[in-house]
């Protein structure tokens, strides 16, 4: 009946739809039930869109790890008052998972099993005496029509100023290397520079230790699966899709423009003594 009613809704322009029910014989009162309901269906689907959105904003800024609970969290705790049940329907029917401890899935990095973790040298204390001594990094991962743009950045803990980034439509070790060798060509790592992440498998590569090493500066890690070891790195990673106001970009050389000038044009000299402690 849906495709008798359908036509009747297209061709009502040229015949009334009197006629067009009496010629296809359904009843006038069906039909208008029917277009009731299809604007209503219509109206729940760009609601239900919208919320997908919302959805993948929340799960990204997770680094995928966020599930049905969280989410549904953080949604609430926005202050957007949606049913579980209905979360977890479109996260089901858009393929929208959270972090398991058998995915499947390989890293992009090979890690170093060999070496022992990095001690962590920060303990959760985000300040630092001058500039160029304690910086944090981490890993993002920015959503695009195209697919993820990965951004690593460096953020030194004196000035809270971003000393170092690179973006990538991956995020291989040699993310993180063209970072850390940004913030150290421009002069603005000391000697013995504490450098903190967390335990991704991009800082405990070879690669990545071997760089360090090579720069005279020191190790550190958060421990495995405690976001508040690396609270300071988490935190201003979070800002870039927020603050642009940009949920998903429609290619990876618009939203590398957009967070380049926001880290080099605004954040850096119009938000840096506003960063949080």
């Amino acid at each position: 009946m849906s495709e008798i009613y359908r036509f009747i809704r297209a061709e009502k322009a040229h015949f009334t739809i009197v006629l067009l029910c009496a010629v296809l014989g359904v009843a006038r009162s069906s039909y208008y039930a029917w277009e009731t309901g299809e604007q209503a269906r219509s109206v729940r689907e760009r609601e239900d869109l919208a919320l997908v959105h919302e959805i993948t904003v929340i799960h990204v800024a997770s680094r995928r790890t966020y599930g049905v609970p969280r989410i549904h969290a953080e949604l609430r705790r926005q202050g957007r008052l949606v049913n579980r049940k209905r979360v977890e329907r479109l996260m089901r029917e858009h393929a929208i998972a959270g972090h398991s401890r058998r995915t499947g899935r390989r890293s992009l990095t090979r890690a170093d099993h060999k070496a022992a973790p990095a001690p962590d040298l920060i303990r959760r204390d985000f300040t630092a005496p001058a500039p160029g001594l304690r910086v944090v990094g981490d890993i993002t991962y920015i959503p695009t029509i195209e697919g993820w743009l990965y951004l690593a950045t460096w953020l030194d803990l004196a000035t809270r100023e971003v000393i170092g980034y690179s973006m990538a439509d991956h995020h291989r070790a040699d993310l993180v290397v063209d970072t850390l060798d940004m913030a150290a060509g421009l002069g603005l790592l000391e000697n013995s520079c504490v450098i903190h992440t967390d335990r991704g498998s991009e800082y405990t590569s070879t690669q990545f230790r071997s760089r360090i090493g090579k720069s005279g500066l020191r190790q550190s890690m958060g421990r495995t699966g405690i976001c508040f070891d690396n609270a300071a790195g988490r935190e201003f990673l979070r800002r870039p899709q927020k603050e642009i106001g940009t949920r998903i970009w429609n290619d990876r050389a618009s939203a590398r423009a957009d967070i380049f000038t926001f880290i080099k044009t605004y954040y850096n000299r119009r938000r840096l003594r506003r960063h949080p402690e």
